[in-house]
């Protein structure tokens, strides 16, 4: 008490703490534990019932009480905006007030004005298009909606017959095509991979998306190291594990047949580096491969498989002049650049 006192009498500290500054004069005896709940119910009950006080004038609707508040006037804006006029002079002002909305949205994409327009209006410019109705200078900017294109058909390939013709060795069957098809047993790829191995006329096999594994991924292995006249093996989209695309890539040095191997989008997606390693080091080996379709995850690999393609590419455009244009079509194809579609599709550019 005697402190309380002494705070009180004497002239307080700026410093001084507002704990030490401000005394506790409550004497009351407490009646029970702190109850927060009954607290804040206790804070609101005497607030709602506590009356306003009363207004000295009171509200009414759109009345303005008070002083209204005007912004002050910009002097830098306003200096902005007069530099941006520019005089065009007399001929180009007297065009550019005769023009028409499709002439002057032509006029914008000319300029590079891409982003006063849409894009229906931009592509209608670069066509020498008619602006369609709602789309002119004034028409809201909106996206368009998307084209629905209508599903692909099924894959009606017939697959007992499939593999007797290439059982029978047939000439005209050249491309073999099993893209999609579902549910196809082992025991229907053991028949075709088995009679792969005596085949002389096949050239492109197709098998993406048909739920191979590694047991069937081995039983084609065993097919390309003894087939010697197919180009194109496609197995994308499937499960088949890296050691499983190592046994695919060490059987393409057997024979030394093979232009083409695709193996994207398998069960694991990344290979890892061991595995890159090891492709990497198979595809070195090999002096026909000329495109592969795997993603591999570190620069090294992409690099030097990259470089030895493009070696084996050139060797052959050397020896067989007229694939060096069917070569360029292909890594040219598209907005892309040729090393980007390197990176996307893992095929070196020319």
């Amino acid at each position: 008490m005697w402190i309380c006192h002494k705070l009180k009498s004497c002239l307080l500290d700026n410093l001084l703490p507002p704990s030490q500054r401000c005394s506790y004069e409550c004497e009351k005896k407490p009646t029970g534990p702190l109850n927060r709940k009954k607290l804040i119910e206790h804070i609101n009950k005497q607030a709602l019932e506590t009356p306003d006080k009363p207004e000295f004038k009171p509200y009414v609707a759109g009345t303005i009480r008070g002083k209204k508040w005007i912004p002050p006037e910009n002097v830098n804006q306003k200096e902005a905006d007069e530099q941006i006029a520019i005089d065009l002079g007399d001929e180009y002002e007297q065009a550019l007030s005769q023009a028409t909305q499709d002439e002057i949205i032509d006029l914008a994409a000319i300029l590079g004005f891409h982003s006063m327009m849409n894009q229906d209006q931009y592509h209608a410019s670069l066509l020498n298009k008619g602006q369609p109705l709602g789309l002119g200078w004034d028409g809201i900017t909106k996206a368009s909606q998307p084209k629905v294109f209508p599903p692909e058909p099924p894959n009606d390939t017939n697959i007992e017959l499939s593999i007797q013709m290439v059982k029978e060795d047939n000439y005209d069957l050249k491309h073999l095509n099993w893209n999609n098809i579902k549910n196809i047993s082992d025991e229907k790829f053991e028949q075709l991979f088995e009679a792969l191995k005596d085949n002389t006329n096949l050239e492109t096999l197709s098998l993406t998306n048909t739920g191979m594994t590694d047991r069937t991924a081995i039983k084609l292995a065993e097919a390309l190291e003894k087939n010697c006249t197919l180009k194109v093996v496609n197995v994308e989209t499937n499960f088949i594990s890296p050691d499983g695309i190592v046994r695919l890539m060490k059987s393409l040095l057997n024979q030394r047949s093979l232009e083409e191997f695709r193996a994207t989008n398998q069960r694991s997606q990344v290979l890892g580096n061991k595995i890159e390693m090891e492709i990497t080091k198979l595809v070195e080996s090999n002096p026909t491969l000329l495109r592969l379709g795997l993603h591999l995850e570190y620069n090294d690999a992409r690099h030097r498989i990259a470089s030895h393609l493009q070696r084996n590419i050139d060797r052959n455009c050397r020896l067989n002049p007229d694939a060096k244009a069917r070569f360029t079509v292909m890594i040219g194809c598209g907005p892309m650049g040729a090393m980007e579609l390197q990176h996307k599709l893992s095929i070196p550019a020319l």
